[in-house]
């Protein structure tokens, strides 16, 4: 694995390096559980390295290229356990492909996934404030103007997705359960978070608001919201498992992992990204482990 740098703290392992290669050095069923964000296919721009997906020329070869990965996490992951993705739908725009529309990226994800091996187990919808989205995107669909211009050109906002995979086993009785607590895990928190819409999650509890210090902290373009990645790491790993994110940005999954006694390993290409990754996660305080998490990884 090419390392351009790593940072080894309590309970963590950042690495700054390509996460298919990253993820492909790590041992087989390894991994408890992994949450992350991929690259909007080539939406955003994050880095100039030719590895990064965010870089494709198309969503075709953004799809041939997160292939790879997947293969590598259904590998890693401990038979019975998950993968959670978070995701939207795409806008197209007449100027780049055509028509102005929707790609159904969340689809495409999970064909993605099934190549690969898993198993479609779950789909959580993430509400979003459409006012919010409007504000902010200034889409036609969502202006009033547009509504009592032709109504047939508005549409609805664009919640966000968490969709989950599973890694099936050869045979069940082999599977390391993920056991519940009925006095720390109530039927009541159940129901709630069976929800098949997440009401709840504050769009504006990410990571660059509550763990940025000064200025130059590095935010990120789109970071997850750290109650979403709390719920799903309480909700789909045990204490102690290693979680994995092979999109760090700046370490929004691993900071959920530490404050719930989990360990993490991270991979980042962009510098400032992983620069930042380091820091906020050393910042955390409840951490309760120590060294190294994969002492066994092959680092070229």
């Amino acid at each position: 694995m090419n390392v351009l740098n790593v940072h080894h703290g309590d309970g963590f392992s950042a690495y700054h390096a390509d996460c298919v290669e990253g993820v492909r050095a790590l041992p087989d069923a390894s991994v408890g559980f992994s949450i992350y964000s991929p690259p909007f296919s080539h939406l955003f721009i994050y880095s100039d390295s030719e590895r990064d997906m965010g870089n494709a020329s198309s969503d075709a070869e953004f799809l041939e290229h997160y292939g790879f990965l997947l293969h590598e996490l259904h590998r890693v992951t401990k038979p019975g356990r998950l993968t959670a993705v978070h995701c939207t739908d795409m806008p197209r725009t007449k100027s780049m492909h055509g028509e102005a529309g929707l790609w159904d990226m969340p689809g495409a994800i999970i064909e993605a996934h099934l190549a690969a091996g898993w198993t479609y187990h779950s789909r959580i919808t993430v509400w979003k404030d459409p006012v919010v989205e409007m504000q902010r995107t200034k889409a036609h669909g969502l202006l009033y103007k547009t509504l009592c211009k032709d109504s047939a050109r508005s549409r609805q906002g664009l919640p966000d997705y968490v969709l989950v995979f599973r890694k099936t086993p050869d045979d069940e009785k082999t599977v390391e359960p993920v056991g519940k607590d009925k006095a720390l895990f109530p039927v009541s928190q159940w129901q709630q978070w069976a929800s098949p819409v997440w009401m709840d999650i504050d769009q504006t509890d990410v990571l660059s608001a509550r763990a940025a210090r000064e200025e130059r902290d590095e935010k990120h373009l789109c970071p997850l919201q750290l109650d979403l990645i709390e719920r799903a790491i309480r909700l789909w790993s045990n204490e102690g498992d290693a979680i994995l994110s092979p999109f760090m940005g700046i370490g929004s999954e691993g900071w959920g992992a530490l404050r719930t006694k989990r360990r993490f390993i991270g991979f980042e290409l962009k510098e400032a990204y992983f620069r930042q990754a380091v820091r906020n996660l050393s910042n955390v305080s409840d951490a309760t482990f120590h060294g190294s998490l994969f002492d066994g990884m092959a680092a070229a």
